[in-house]
């Protein structure tokens, strides 16, 4: 009996999620555009699923991934639709709709992006309080250190290194401006992502020796490596 060509399977990906509050596709686009600049080595060509559920009335769906597709993502799918006429206009768009899961009784918190100021001397940025799901820390050109924990849903950004002195559960993109020479360091690895410029392992990438442990991640030959934090 000859084998299939094919094998289908269910899995799981860590996605970034778009969480739309204007229709018009060139504002869209200049707006993602400024995001995709602050962090290019990670965002650029991302797969990204886009939040329609702020939005009300009609909407130009193609106009709209042309946008996302012109600040540089891709977009996988459409999730937060309303009603059954929202859902046949992105259809008639070509894009598939996605259900983010019955139990979730709201949307998603838009992340909330505190980066350094452009004219801001470079130094390390400290925070000091949980990161929770939903927020996103950004040090523009220093390194980050986050003394408390990081919830799953959260990211951190970092043009430098991250150091987190606290239970890790959410994402972490260190060299975000391209720098293949910065790390990570963890007390407790137990992260959703993890990346060193645009380099990255999925939570089930992460070596299973070091889940819950303190390690510190780097690049080798262009590809992540791990070792036991001392």
């Amino acid at each position: 009996m000859s084998q299939s060509p094919i094998e289908l399977k269910g899995s799981s990906f860590t996605l970034s999620v778009v969480h739309l509050h204007n229709c018009e596709p060139e504002v869209i686009r200049q707006a993602l555009q400024e995001k995709v600049d602050q962090a290019p080595a990670f965002l650029k060509n991302a797969p990204v699923v886009i939040n329609v559920a702020t939005l009300d009335g009609d909407a130009d769906w193609k106009e709209i991934q042309r946008a996302v597709t012109a600040a540089g993502l891709r977009v996988v799918g459409i999730s937060g639709c309303k009603d059954e006429r929202q859902k046949r206009s992105i259809a008639r768009a070509g894009l598939p709709l996605l259900n983010e899961g019955k139990g979730q009784k709201a949307a998603p918190q838009a992340p909330v992006i505190a980066p350094v100021p452009d004219n801001a001397p470079a130094k390390t940025r400290i925070i000091s309080t949980p990161v929770r799901s939903g927020q996103q820390i950004y040090a523009r050109n220093s390194d980050l250190i986050v003394t408390s924990s990081v919830s799953a849903g959260a990211e951190l950004i970092a043009d430098g290194n991250i150091h987190i002195y606290g239970s890790m559960r959410g994402r972490a993109l260190a060299g975000a401006s391209g720098d293949t020479q910065c790390q990570i360091f963890c007390t407790h690895l137990g992260a959703e992502l993890v990346s060193i410029a645009g380099q990255y392992w999925l939570s089930d990438q992460i070596p299973s020796e070091f889940l819950g442990q303190a390690a510190r991640l780097s690049l080798s030959d262009n590809a992540l490596t791990i070792q036991p934090l001392n």
